[in-house]
């Protein structure tokens, strides 16, 4: 098991728990330029002090006779949504009690108290942890049965050409449809008019590209955008205008990639790292329920294995 994984487990049994993320088997690729409008301060220029966090209290916890105190429970609740701030702060306290748990093996067995707390417990974790050795077998029935993981997502050459209203009023909205009409007839499917046309006429900023989207995946348009790319052949232009919250949209499509299944030889060092990891942590949950049996816990109910899995699982979305 690699370092990078053992440390992302490590960080998933420690609380706050992050899962372990799919395999992703796709090469990144920039998003295409698309129109964008700040929003309520959404983009990060709205200032001013932040809000102190409340402070909670439904009970007092403590772990062998170690009181963990309400404004720290308070403070790890942001990390656990939840239905209520009830149902936040038991998860917290949970993930605090465990945490404190480890912290305090940590210290029976002397491991150094000089370095930080995450370095105490990944050290407690690889001295008592024995993970099941994984089998190649286990990794050939994982990627039989999880096939579609491990396609390349189909991708699209494609541009487009922006009509902007120019105002929010409904007349506004068909003169730009009328508009988009009528250079729809005059282009055809002429791939370099279209370019020249979208350096002239389109709002967006990939004007100046030709109005080139570059290559893009399912997900990366809006939805009525993409829709219609799915419909289109090579080197075509769609014949009728689409419009979203911008404007009207020309659609091209360029070219299409389709994607591909990598083969199982490709796959099999991400699927070993990646059962690895599960097997790591799935020792670790059970080694945590272990240690909440044997401990005195006030305030908040670990659940033997249960609350540990809970906290520590490793099954993907």
């Amino acid at each position: 098991m690699s370092s990078d994984n053992k440390d992302s487990a490590v960080q998933y049994v420690e609380i706050p728990a992050v899962e372990i993320p799919a395999v992703d088997v796709t090469d990144a690729h920039p998003e295409p330029q698309m129109p964008s409008a700040c929003e309520t301060g959404g983009c990060g220029c709205a200032t001013g002090a932040s809000e102190p966090l409340p402070t909670f209290s439904f009970g007092e916890v403590t772990v062998n006779g170690v009181s963990i105190g309400e404004d720290v429970i308070s403070r790890e609740m942001q990390h656990h949504r939840a239905e209520s701030a009830e149902d936040a702060w038991q998860a917290a306290a949970r993930a605090l009690v465990i945490k404190t748990l480890l912290l305090q093996e940590a210290n029976d067995r002397n491991i150094a108290a000089q370095t930080d707390d995450d370095t105490r417990v990944r050290t407690l974790l690889e001295q008592v942890l024995t993970p099941e050795k994984v089998r190649e077998e286990e990794c050939r029935r994982y990627y039989d049965t999880q096939t579609h993981r491990f396609r390349t997502p189909d991708l699209f050459e494609a541009a487009h050409i922006l009509i902007e209203p120019n105002e929010q009023s409904e007349s506004a909205w068909q003169e730009a449809e009328q508009s988009a009409r009528s250079l729809i007839e005059q282009l055809g499917d002429d791939a370099q008019a279209f370019s020249e046309a979208a350096e002239q006429y389109s709002g967006c900023p990939t004007a100046h590209q030709g109005g080139s989207l570059g290559q893009i995946r399912r997900g990366e348009l809006e939805p009525a955008l993409h829709d219609v790319l799915e419909t289109l052949a090579e080197g075509t232009l769609n014949r009728k205008p689409v419009r979203s919250r911008f404007g009207w949209h020309l659609i091209r499509l360029h070219r299409k990639i389709d994607g591909r299944t990598l083969p199982f030889d490709m796959a099999r060092e991400k699927i070993l790292d990646m059962l690895e990891a599960r097997a790591w942590v799935n020792s670790a949950s059970h080694y945590i329920a272990g240690l909440a049996q044997r401990a005195d816990i006030e305030g908040v109910e670990i659940d033997s294995a249960a609350d540990a899995v809970t906290n520590v699982s490793t099954e993907h979305e």
